[in-house]
């Protein structure tokens, strides 16, 4: 270890115990009567206001994994890597109105996860639990990505080697990390959100003006990065990359980003950040807030091109003996900055994958606890069991993803995330256009998640990865070449690429479609509606709100 790597790691650990004594110092803050009660533990107690949501759902939004994927992707592909930034812009007005709605009708019921809100809206029990697994499978692997942000960090300061022994400072923080999500719940991630955001604002804003000083300035950056991308790629032939889009891929960006835009709040850890907010009013404003980090975000990626022309070379994993193209950013950090400055870098990117994976592991603890050991194991479970019962699922989707990490290639673990994008999309139209009608009939919505999931995921696996040896789930760009319908090739030779999840959205609607009009002209009982119009338009001046509150 170098002494510059002794300096950042100093300063990394300075600023990890900080978020750890405020972790645990969490269960305190803004506390109520008890933290045995779901509301409490995994929603904050429902009552975080503009600023602390606006950090949590950023810190929830923009994790350590997006710090050092998004240059990465930019680094090694070019343009298509800026997906991220529209994908984060038309999000919000996409989502603007249905979270309120989601809000209002979840703040009446008492509704802790999105499966919830399905089985009160169907009255289906089967369809709330296809909703909980899809939004538990789909997470899963987001939070080991957490992980492999945090080991890039860890790799690139010389304290991580190979083998189980080399993963010792991981599991350690993810310990703590276990510790301080057990005892204070959604505070503490909420808590040290402001710190995440506070450093990692800090670091970009240095970044974007100190590195282009330091090489030649953008215009240099731009024409260099394009000259790299343009060689050819030695295990294809062609061309790395390029600085715009090609012909073939524009379809790919624009599927893409709207495809992750609609996914994002699907995600059950995008949904308890926004259900553990205070009111309506708290959530318009964080939606004309938000798009602040999305600002950042075009910043950050912009690294990508910067790291290609710094000459930064990714660290390679010992254990695959492939470069890891995830530690470019850590790398080009420890060789630009300071060793100081370098050391808080570090400390931004590794606390940002604390506060994404505390609160990814309690949604989908809640999904648990709610949806499948309340539903199916245990109908009478009291307040404090189903706390209980939360808190230990949340150390064990922690420590699962730690075991992913530790003997799954890290390439699988981002592959598996892109298969969640796709995923999660499926359960669209149980729970967003359920926000607005109940006309798709529950049996037609089941057959949807079916189809839609099956040939999602069946797409997906016929995509190989020439650059990286992968023969199967390469990728989630799928030539429209190769679409086929019962042997039918509509765009038989095209080489114009699109998002899987777009494709397989579009089956799950049609089949829900036809199956809801075959059932609405047998007649098939679809469900009693636990909801009524009015819960959608709740604010915290409804009476009932005004009483809940109160107690």
């Amino acid at each position: 270890m170098t002494t510059s790597q002794v300096v950042e790691l100093v300063v990394f650990l300075v600023l990890f115990v900080l978020v750890a004594v405020m972790g645990f110092m969490a269960s305190r803050w803004q506390a109520g009567n008890t933290l045995d009660h779901l509301d409490e533990w995994g929603l904050g107690g429902r009552k975080f206001g503009s600023w602390v949501t606006w950090f949590l759902v950023g810190g929830d939004l923009y994790t350590a994994y997006t710090f050092v994927a998004v240059p990465a992707l930019i680094f090694g592909a070019g343009a298509l890597g800026f997906y991220a930034l529209p994908y984060t812009v038309v999000l919000y007005p996409i989502v603007f109105l249905p979270l309120q709605r989601m809000w209002s009708v979840s703040r009446m019921h008492g509704y802790v996860t999105p499966a919830d809100f399905v089985r009160g809206r169907y009255g289906s029990s089967l369809l709330a639990l296809l909703v909980a697994i899809t939004g538990i499978v789909a997470t899963m692997p987001y939070i080991a990505l957490q992980l492999v942000g945090l080991e890039s960090v860890l790799r690139t300061m010389g304290v991580n080697g190979s083998g189980l022994l080399g993963h010792l400072p991981l599991f350690i923080a993810f310990v703590i990390l276990a510790l301080y999500t057990y005892q204070s719940g959604l505070r503490a991630p909420a808590l040290i959100a402001f710190v995440k955001d506070a450093l990692i604002y800090l670091v970009i804003i240095v970044a974007i003006v100190y590195l282009p000083s330091k090489l030649g300035g953008w215009g240099h950056i731009f024409d260099q990065a394009a000259a790299t991308l343009a060689k050819p790629n030695p295990a294809t032939g062609k061309p790395t990359g390029s600085i715009i889009l090609g012909p073939t891929n524009q379809l790919q960006y624009a599927t893409l980003a709207l495809g992750s835009a609609l996914a994002l709040f699907l995600y059950p850890h995008s949904v308890t950040g926004i259900l553990a907010s205070k009111s309506r009013t708290v959530i318009k404003k964080n939606m004309v807030a938000l798009p602040a980090y999305s600002l950042v975000l075009g910043l950050l990626a912009l690294l990508g091109y910067v790291a290609l022309v710094s000459g930064a070379k990714p660290i390679v994993n010992q254990a695959t003996g492939k470069p890891d193209s995830n530690t470019i950013v850590p790398v080009l950090f420890g060789q630009q900055f300071p060793a100081w400055f370098a050391g808080i870098a570090f400390a931004a990117i590794g606390i940002g994958a604390l506060v994404p994976a505390a609160i990814m592991s309690i949604a989908a603890a809640n999904l648990w606890t709610r949806n499948i050991y309340k539903e199916y194991f245990k109908r009478d479970a009291t307040p404090k069991q189903e706390a209980t019962q939360a808190k230990l699922a949340s150390l064990v989707v922690k420590f699962g993803a730690v075991a992913f990490v530790l003997f799954v290639d890290p390439q699988f673990s981002i592959d598996l995330q892109l298969i969640g994008g796709v995923i999660i999309l499926q359960t669209l139209p149980s729970v967003a256009i359920a926000l607005y009608t109940r006309w798709l009939h529950r049996w037609g919505l089941v057959a949807g998640w079916i189809v839609g999931m099956g040939w999602g995921l069946y797409l997906l696996y016929t995509i190989p990865n020439a650059a990286n040896g992968h023969a199967h789930f390469g990728g989630s760009a799928l030539a429209t070449g190769n679409l086929s319908l019962f042997g039918w090739h509509p765009f038989a030779g095209s080489a114009v690429q699109i998002y899987v999840g777009a494709v397989a959205l579009i089956a799950n609607l049609v089949v829900a479609v036809i199956v809801t009009v075959i059932a609405r002209q047998a007649k098939w009982f679809n469900g009693l509606d636990a909801t009524n119009h009015e819960d959608y338009d709740a604010d915290e001046g409804h009476p009932k709100l005004k009483e809940i509150a109160v107690h």
